[in-house]
């Protein structure tokens, strides 16, 4: 692993971290590379402003119990560049990183890093002849690197919300809806997953003249009975039983992923074998074992979440809420997101905050800043130098939970220190 953030942090300093939107560049690059990416099978992307990930695994899962093979590119990663990208059955070597990465830059093509990241995968990936292709979109996707076939196999369409308003104009979700929803392919088959009613008549409106096969996520639903969870259609009644998928909006998740595997016809017995075995690292996962575990006693549970936009934030709070005993926030953000408003959807359920700096992440929120929010919204708060810290401070022999929070590079960089 230390070799890999070694080289990760020669990646950054290489190339642009700043966002550069467009796909003429990465365009250009597969032309001279011999169109690497239309030797991948059945190509599919994900866009969307939350939930790209969970929906990504849940198909990887799906495929690969079905005795299909898949490649997928994951961003960002969590906390080794290498699990980013997935090739079948193994996650890609630093030595195929570096192969394909040096092969790029004798290109001679301005790239941002996003760019190099994804060529690497499709690269890697054009060496696999897997069944599927999994390709995760960046930022927005009308100029996303990832927006590089006519006719792909599937696009999907995770929850859309008002992240990355910074980026559009005029800043609306109208706007963020028309450069996602309005730049799919009208060659494909398109699923759209779970929206709020506003923005579902706002895609609506958009794909009114797509010629794709749509699926809408009336289709589909989940549904709560005797304490049991159950996705739904008019064919099939599925039991979602997992120890591991604790919220809402990740089941929800889920469910998009189970219509689009029972559509391609894996069975409905696979998918219900399958769903026990699915974890979703960093999304409220419940940290068990490890060095920072060994910090707190039984009764102090340690969930991590890389809630960072508000409708994420909704979405832990509402998990947060059916927990016994105090919680305790450890949070950290980037300064690109929207702070205020997001500790907003929290409802005051925490009873002592601790702010921090996010390690080796350049685009950290100041603790400061954080801690001066947090105050204004009413919270006991205090900023401390590091994690250790802070776990330091909260431990003591009374049942409690303590949840970090705020972006997924901290849930990463938490990781890595566990």
């Amino acid at each position: 692993m230390i070799n890999s953030e070694i080289y990760y942090n020669h990646l950054q300093k290489k190339y642009s971290r700043s966002i550069t939107l467009g796909t003429s560049r990465i365009k250009k690059a597969l032309t001279l590379l011999n169109n690497p990416h239309e030797k991948l099978n059945n190509p599919i992307n994900i866009i969307g402003s939350d939930g790209k990930f969970t929906c990504i695994k849940a198909l990887q899962y799906f495929f690969e119990a079905n005795g299909n093979t898949a490649t997928a590119n994951f961003s960002p990663h969590l906390y080794d560049l290498r699990t980013r990208f997935w090739l079948k059955n193994r996650f890609i070597s630093l030595k195929e990183i570096k192969k394909y990465e040096k092969k790029i830059s004798k290109l001679k093509i301005k790239l941002s890093l996003f760019e190099v990241l994804t060529l690497v995968h499709i690269l890697a990936a054009s060496k696999e002849n897997a069944d599927f292709s999994l390709q995760e979109a960046g930022l927005l996707f009308k100029g996303d690197a990832s927006r590089v076939w006519d006719k792909p196999f599937i696009q999907i369409c995770t929850n859309l919300n008002k992240q990355h308003l910074e980026w559009v104009y005029p800043k609306t979700i109208n706007e963020i809806c028309r450069q996602k929803v309005g730049y799919m392919s009208n060659n494909t088959n398109i699923y759209i997953g779970k929206q709020k009613p506003k923005v579902l008549r706002i895609v609506k409106k958009i794909l009114k003249k797509n010629k794709s096969n749509i699926t809408y996520p009336s289709s589909w639903k989940i549904i709560k009975k005797n304490r049991n969870i159950f996705y739904k259609d008019k064919n099939n009644i599925i039991k979602i039983n997992s120890k591991y998928i604790h919220s809402n909006g990740l089941i929800e998740n889920l469910g998009l992923a189970i219509k689009i595997a029972l559509d391609l016809k894996i069975s409905k017995i696979i998918i219900e074998k399958t769903i026990p075995k699915i974890k979703f690292e960093g999304r409220i996962e419940y940290i068990r074992r490890g060095k920072l575990r060994k910090l707190l006693n039984n009764k102090e549970n340690l969930i991590l979440d890389g809630a960072h936009s508000e409708t994420s934030a909704e979405n832990l709070y509402n998990y947060l809420n059916t927990l016994k005993g105090p919680i305790y926030g450890i949070w950290g953000m980037q300064k690109n997101k929207m702070p205020e408003k997001f500790l907003q959807k929290f409802k005051k359920i925490f009873k002592k905050i601790y702010t921090l700096k996010i390690e080796n992440e350049i685009n950290s929120c100041n603790p400061l800043k954080l801690k001066k929010i947090a105050k204004k919204q009413g919270y006991d708060t205090e900023d401390v130098k590091n994690l250790k810290m802070a776990l330091s401070k909260i431990h003591s022999k009374q049942p409690k939970t303590i949840c970090i929070f705020g972006s997924l590079y901290l849930v990463g960089s938490v990781l890595k220190k566990n």
